[in-house]
């Protein structure tokens, strides 16, 4: 009979020891091996290699495609992201922050779902009383919608087998255990475990089933990535918990792209869509001040515009201060240096604080020129104007690069009330001359003509 042995499991990256150490030879981190406790699998063992069933084996001409069925959430911004709604048999893991609102959102595309399907919601971390409160706190009710406060994974995949739903939802895996895994609950052989059981369980039965997953202290879902590889789709919740907008990305997605986004703000009946994302990332903007630029970014298929705060101030340290707020710390390095090898501005005596307003992370190259031009007017203390939005790729030769969507681009910030757009000059030729885009378009082929495109319309008004 087969004896069960004690391993330890990596848990960042998942690789296995016989016997402990303080540093895992594969990822590097310090202090993650943990002792984890196999069991022999009794299903398995025994079974030669030679010994298994037929392979079925199916002509691809043979098959003929059909669209998947999707479940509309009655949030269109949680549709968006997922490609168009919620696939029938697929599984979504959601994963984000303590407290940034993934049971709320969940338990509020319940009372959608609940409507016309049935929806099960089965929760590891709290009684069922509790979400009783919390969903009459948000108005969710329906016949449709059944709640259970269950961890044993095997009782709730037996459930589900027997009343057969539309949708189940998990908050959240960390919680959930199989008896035949001797390891606690949370664990990298339980969680990777119970991921698998309910990927069978979602595929077997036809059923859409979402995940809540936990974060680490470095952001990413608890557990290695093996748990974002078992799933389908992986949405991420994003946003400063002292802040009222939260932002849905997909980092995964079989079903549809991976570039969309979903803007929502969080309000004490719960989380409300943000319809008009620029509106929101713009509210409150200052006028006249210095330091201040309005970038036209574009996420998946939406063109947002965003406010871009530089703030350039002499320094009291021999080394001056560098600080990003949803900004890469890096490429702002990489910008300053081509500041002053092509333009000749001298950031060496100033501190250097950039800020995207609303929570937004920019990760497009398309930022550079935003970036670049609000650190040019925080140096000078010179306002680029309230009326002028920018957009385009800086190289480290000083060249303004072109950049993709310029037209979506430019009818956002026209339909904004922006009077005035700098663009790359190359990009100039994918605009549609015949259209009248109800704005005045500049091009700037580096950074020494966007300063006296700048110079121009401050000159103007």
């Amino acid at each position: 009979m087969a004896k069960s042995k004690t391993v330890y499991i990596c848990e960042e990256c998942g690789q296995e020891y016989p016997k402990w150490s303080g540093r895992c030879n594969a990822c590097g981190a310090w202090n993650t091996l943990t002792e984890t406790l196999i069991q022999p699998n009794t299903h398995s063992a025994g079974r030669s290699i030679s010994g298994g069933g037929k392979l079925p084996l199916t002509s691809i001409n043979a098959l003929t495609f059909k669209d998947e069925t999707r479940y509309n959430t009655g949030m269109s911004e949680l549709d968006r992201v997922l490609g168009g709604g919620l696939v029938k048999g697929s599984l979504v893991l959601l994963g984000g922050d303590p407290g940034i609102g993934k049971s709320t959102l969940l338990l509020q595309i319940c009372g959608s779902l609940a409507k016309d399907k049935t929806v099960l919601y089965i929760s590891g971390e709290e009684s069922e009383r509790q979400i009783k409160l919390r969903a009459d706190r948000l108005g969710v009710c329906g016949e449709g919608l059944y709640i259970s406060a269950c961890t044993d994974c095997d009782t709730i995949i037996d459930g589900v087998r027997e009343s057969k739903p539309d949708v189940v939802i998990i908050d959240s895996i960390q919680t959930m255990q199989l008896s035949d895994i001797q390891s606690v609950p949370g664990s990298l052989v339980q969680v990777r475990e119970c991921t698998s059981a309910f990927m069978q369980m979602a595929k077997s039965l036809d059923i859409a089933v979402f995940l809540v997953g936990h974060v680490n202290k470095d952001g990413g879902i608890a557990g290695p990535k093996v748990l974002e590889h078992i799933v389908d789709t992986v949405l991420y919740f994003e946003g400063d918990k002292q802040m009222s907008y939260r932002i849905l990305r997909a980092a995964k997605n079989r079903f549809g792209s991976t570039n969309e986004i979903g803007v929502f703000e969080m309000r004490d009946k719960g989380l409300e869509q943000v319809e008009n994302p620029s509106a929101m990332m713009l509210m409150g903007r200052p006028a006249g001040v210095s330091g201040i630029t309005v970038l036209c970014t574009v996420e998946g298929t939406r063109p947002i515009l965003a406010e871009v705060q530089a703030l350039v101030s002499k320094t009291s340290f021999s080394a001056p201060r560098r600080m990003t707020t949803g900004f890469d710390y890096n490429r702002l390095c990489v910008l300053l240096a081509v500041l002053e090898k092509r333009t000749g501005y001298n950031f060496g005596g100033y501190d250097v604080y950039i800020n995207v307003i609303g929570g937004l992370k920019i990760d497009e190259p398309a930022s550079d020129l935003a970036i670049t031009l609000a650190l040019y007017s925080g140096l000078l203390d010179k306002p680029v104007g309230d009326d002028v939005a920018v957009f385009g790729e800086v190289g480290l030769g000083g060249e303004i690069r072109a950049v993709s969507h310029i037209r979506e681009r430019v009818r956002e910030a026209a339909r904004m009330g922006f009077a005035k757009c700098i663009v790359p000059k190359s990009s100039l030729k994918s605009l549609d001359k015949t259209e009248n885009y109800g704005i005045s378009i500049y091009g700037a082929a580096n950074l020494r003509q966007a300063f006296k495109v700048i110079e121009t319309i401050s000159a103007e008004q």
